[in-house]
């Protein structure tokens, strides 16, 4: 019974990919939220006053909120319709974004920034749970791709179009009530498209209601908790994934302005063709996975190649504009590898524990995003050669080469570490 289920799941192929991609519209949003700063990171710092650890700070209210909210998410998720959970976090997340771009304060500011965090917690599990439930496993890890692929899209926009809608409007908060505008269009496609389930899957509703019923809250969180690939799997995304918040989400375009000396336009093609680079290489990754049968061979190969291109970048001389983009692409490229940790756990748990398991992946991604952001800016600050202009600091190349350490000791980290998950061939381990 339970194989025949899976398989009729492709008869809804059409339906399936509406209703996930529709879900994946609130991920891509999210992504925008989560990585506009970078293209008003110097805007930013002169309405509120703040020096690098503080804008780092302000930055993280968004992964505070999420971090905080994942567990909990995870585990309403697995009870509740996921569509209306969506719908919520969407409307949560729009406000929130609405009070950013109207904050003369610095706390409504933070405030709005948790709001959009809350609400964000959300996003990928609700996805990766509605996409389980409409695709069958053989499939999913080209589908979690996907979503991911919709993320980086919105990390996309909020590189060079954020940039330019900026100077377009001339202001960087009609430039965000734009961007809240478009969470109102993106709350009435959810309402209309999504649906929890496939029309016919009601006794596999059922039974997942019924073990979770009989397991209870506690005893899955301590499931999902005591098994260590789940760990082992969170901390090698929450590694290799760093370039996305460092480079993409908040310091990359200055990092470039200032160590590589282009133009701020110019390096925000650098950050937008990192996100392409993520794009093509998450359902790359997912393919070359699902193909070889393998999920922790392309991890380790995913580490490997992160750290070469990371150390060519900090340490070849006289980079043109070119090769910096294509080494941007290359790095966007190579650590989506880490897309394959959510197949790997989702394969290690029982089907019912999904969404909470795979929460912890997301809690280890998330806690970096607060952890790493303002250790990055504190490094900086301990570089030393920082100066001050205009009430602004101005950070030198010297500052920043500092800081980039941090990269390659994470990408050899999370190479380590991928030698100890286990290897699930694809399969459902348990």
């Amino acid at each position: 019974m339970h194989y025949m289920a899976h398989h009729e799941k492709t008869r809804h192929t059409k339906l399936a990919w509406a209703v996930t991609l529709t879900a994946s519209l609130f991920f891509f949003y999210e992504f925008i939220q989560m990585n506009f700063f970078n293209a008003i990171n110097v805007q930013l710092r002169e309405e509120f006053h703040l020096d690098a650890v503080q804008v780092g700070q302000l930055f993280s209210m968004y992964f505070y909120a999420n971090a905080l909210c994942l567990f909990p998410v995870g585990n309403l998720l697995d009870r509740f319709s996921t569509k209306k959970l969506l719908l919520f976090a969407a409307i949560i997340c729009t406000i929130g974004t609405f009070l950013f771009a109207i904050a003369t304060e610095y706390w409504i500011a933070a405030f709005g920034r948790f709001l959009v965090g809350g609400g964000a917690s959300f996003c990928f599990l609700s996805c990766i749970r509605i996409a389980s439930r409409w695709f069958p496993p053989s499939r999913m890890a080209l589908v979690t791709g996907i979503v991911v692929t919709m993320a980086m899209l919105g990390g996309l926009v909020a590189q060079t179009p954020f940039a330019l809608a900026t100077e377009a409007l001339g202001n960087w908060r009609y430039a965000l009530l734009l961007n809240t505008a478009l969470g109102v269009v993106i709350i009435v496609a959810i309402a209309w498209v999504v649906q929890d389930r496939p029309p016919d899957a009601q006794a596999e509703a059922k039974l997942d209601h019924q073990h979770l019923q009989a397991l209870g809250l506690w005893r899955c969180i301590k499931l999902a908790a005591f098994n260590p690939q789940n760990w082992l799997g969170g901390l090698y995304t929450a590694l290799i994934n760093l370039p996305v918040f460092i480079l993409g989400g908040l310091w990359g375009i200055l990092y470039l302005t200032e160590v590589h000396h282009i133009t701020t336009t110019q390096a925000s093609y650098a950050t937008t063709v990192f996100f392409i680079g993520v794009i093509f290489g998450s359902p790359a990754f997912g393919w070359f996975s699902d193909a070889i049968g393998r999920r922790v061979l392309p991890m380790i190969i995913g580490a490997i190649l992160s750290l070469i291109v990371m150390l060519i970048l900090m340490y070849t001389p006289n980079l043109s504009l070119f090769s910096v983009i294509i080494l941007f692409f290359l790095i966007g490229f190579v650590t989506s590898s880490q897309v394959l940790t959510y197949p790997t756990i989702a394969e290690l748990n029982p089907i019912y524990l999904t969404s909470t398991a795979v929460s912890i992946d997301s809690v280890c991604i998330m806690v970096s995003g607060f952890v790493f952001p303002p250790l990055f800016g504190w490094l900086m600050q301990r570089g030393g050669a920082h100066e001050i202009v205009n009430g602004v600091i101005t950070y030198t190349a010297q500052d920043f080469q500092y800081a980039m350490w941090i990269m390659p000791i994470a990408f050899l980290l999370g190479l380590i570490i991928a030698f100890y998950i286990r290897e699930t061939y694809c399969k459902s381990q348990a």
